[in-house]
């Protein structure tokens, strides 16, 4: 009995990492006509790039009714449609040639194809959550597209605590007493009696002839 049950493991295993293998290879296929397909696909430009400057050559539908890019008249330039849609097999493929699958917490990774799924954890997951996805995802070895290490919620505290316990640079220093103005007061008052005490003018008196009796009491 434990033979068998043995050589049906062994059997079991041979057969899954076949079947990895496979679904490896037919990714990598269909990324290569992805890559051909693209090849021979044109770049569509906007109608009047070329001949105005101000126009850039991001593709914009024409809508005008005689346009004859939108008419697909000859001669004129390719427009968008659906015959240039990518082949079928590499359509919704990652770069890395995995499926992406948008996961929220730690129970939908259960579900994930190792061989031909990779994860990408939604952007309204927390901090929190996000640190146990994580860390689900590195014991079962799953690819994680937007992988990001997040610290864990107690070693953040733990960090707070401990610059919280230290005394910081600026704390550490003496403060330096601001520098006092010099006292020159001294010296104005100094300045101020040496200088000569200006003498008052008397007017001058006039040699004209009084005309009034005012002026002859002057």
């Amino acid at each position: 009995m434990f033979f068998w049950t043995a050589y049906t493991f062994t059997n079991e295993s041979r057969a899954w990492s076949k079947m990895a293998e496979r679904n490896k290879t037919l990714q990598r296929k269909a990324l290569q006509v992805r890559k051909r397909a693209k090849a021979k696909k044109p770049e569509f430009a906007r109608s009047e790039s070329w001949r105005y400057s101000k126009l850039k050559k991001n593709w914009r539908r024409p809508r005008g009714l005689d346009h004859k890019m939108r008419r697909k008249f000859k001669g004129w330039p390719p427009t968008v449609s659906s015959g240039y849609k990518g082949p079928k097999v590499a359509r919704g493929l990652h770069p890395s040639g995995y499926r992406e699958v948008l996961v929220h917490n730690v129970a939908e990774l259960s579900a994930i194809d190792l061989n031909t799924q990779a994860v990408r954890v939604a952007h309204t997951v927390g901090k929190k959550k996000r640190a146990e996805i994580l860390a689900a995802a590195k014991k079962r070895n799953v690819v994680i597209l937007n992988l990001k290490e997040v610290k864990a919620p107690v070693e953040e505290e733990a960090e707070a605590e401990a610059t919280e316990g230290k005394p910081s640079e600026e704390q550490e220093k003496p403060v330096e007493k601001a520098a006092k103005p010099k006292k020159a007061r001294k010296k104005v008052e100094q300045e101020v009696l040496e200088k000569p005490v200006a003498k008052e003018r008397k007017p001058k008196k006039s040699n004209k002839p009084a005309r009034t009796k005012e002026d002859a009491k002057e």
